[in-house]
C-alpha cells in the first residue's frame, strides 16, 4: 500500500506543566499525544519551576510512541525566550505557539530556535486574525506541522455564543480545516469543557471528524477513550475500505478504470481515500 498517512492524533490531552504527578501519569494513558501546557495552566509565579519540571520529565522519556507537544507562553510575554531555550532540545515533538495572529509569529519562533530543524511548530488558531490569516499561516514554512483550534478564546474574542453545535464558529472551524488540508498540516479541534456531558462530547467529536478534523484536544483523561473511538475508522469503515480496494484492483486487472461497489461508482480517488483509511487503521493498531 503506497499511501502516506499522518500519524494518529485522535486525542491530544492537555497536561499542566506545573503538575509533575500528572506528567508522570501521562506515561500510562492511551492518548495519542499530550500538550504540556506552560501557558494558561500555569500561574505567572510558577512558570520558571514548571518549565524546568516539564523539561526534566520529558527528557526522561517513557511516553512510548506518543507525541509530546509543549504549549509555550505567548510571544509578547517575558517567559517565551526562556521557554524556547529550555525546551528546544528537550526531546519534544513540537512547540505549540499560542495567540498566533499571522505567519510572522510562527517565523519569529522558528528564527529564535537554536536548531529550528530539530523541533516542529504548531499554531494555536484562537484569535480572529488567526482565522483571517489561516492560509498565510499554513503556508509560512516547513517548520509548521499543524493547527490546534482554541475555541474558547476564539468565542471570547468574537463575542459569540458557544453552543454545543458551535454554529457561530463554523466558518472559523472550516477555514482552519481548509487551510490545513491545503498545505498538508494536521488540524486538531478545540476542547469540550463540559466534563459531565459524555453523550454531547461524543456527538461533538463525530461532528468534528465529519468536518475533517484529525482529532481533539482534551482537558481530562476521561475523554481519551471517546475521542480515540470517534476519530478512528470503525470496523465497518475498514471493511468497506477493503472491499473498495479489492474491487478496484480486480477491475484494473480487467482494464477497467471504474467499478460499481454496493451500487456506487468507485473511482481512483475513492480508492486512494480507502487506502489512506486502511493505513491509518494500521498505524492506530501499532500504537504502544
Amino acid at each position: 500500500m503506497n499511501v502516506t498517512a499522518q500519524r494518529p492524533r485522535r486525542s491530544l490531552l492537555y497536561v499542566p506543566a506545573s503538575n509533575a504527578r500528572a506528567l508522570e501519569k501521562a506515561r500510562t494513558l492511551p492518548a495519542d499525544g499530550f500538550i504540556v501546557d506552560l501557558e494558561d495552566a500555569v500561574i505567572p509565579d510558577a512558570k520558571p519551576a514548571a518549565r524546568e519540571t516539564a523539561a526534566q520529565l520529558i527528557r526522561a522519556g517513557g511516553f512510548g510512541d506518543r507525541e509530546i507537544i509543549v504549549r509555550v507562553n505567548a510571544l509578547d510575554t517575558p517567559w517565551i525566550t526562556d521557554d524556547l531555550a529550555a525546551l528546544a532540545d528537550a526531546n519534544v515533538t513540537a512547540l505549540l505557539i499560542p495567540k498566533v495572529n499571522g505567519p510572522d509569529d510562527v517565523r519569529r519562533v522558528a528564527d529564535a530556535l537554536p536548531r529550528p530543524e530539530a523541533v516542529q511548530l504548531w499554531a494555536m488558531m484562537e484569535t480572529p486574525l488567526s482565522i483571517l490569516h489561516a492560509r498565510a499561516i499554513a503556508a509560512c514554512g516547513p517548520s509548521l506541522a499543524g493547527f490546534v483550534v482554541g475555541t474558547n478564546d476564539l468565542a471570547k474574542d468574537l463575542r459569540c455564543a458557544h453552543p454545543a453545535d458551535r454554529a457561530p464558529m463554523m466558518m472559523a472551524l472550516q477555514t482552519c480545516v481548509m487551510a490545513a488540508r491545503g498545505y498538508g498540516l494536521a488540524v486538531i479541534d478545540g476542547v469540550h469543557i463540559d466534563l459531565d456531558d459524555d453523550p454531547g462530547f461524543i456527538d461533538s467529536c463525530r461532528a468534528s471528524r465529519a468536518l475533517g478534523f484529525d482529532g481533539r484536544s482534551l482537558i481530562h483523561p476521561k475523554q481519551i477513550a471517546g475521542a480515540n473511538e470517534a476519530y478512528a475508522p470503525s470496523a465497518s469503515d475498514i471493511a468497506r475500505a477493503r472491499r473498495l480496494v479489492e474491487a478496484h484492483r480486480a477491475a484494473a486487472a480487467e482494464g477497467k478504470a471504474v467499478v460499481i461497489v454496493e451500487g456506487r461508482l468507485v473511482e481512483f480517488l475513492h480508492v486512494r481515500e480507502a487506502e489512506r483509511l486502511l493505513a491509518q487503521a494500521e498505524m492506530i493498531a501499532a500504537l504502544r
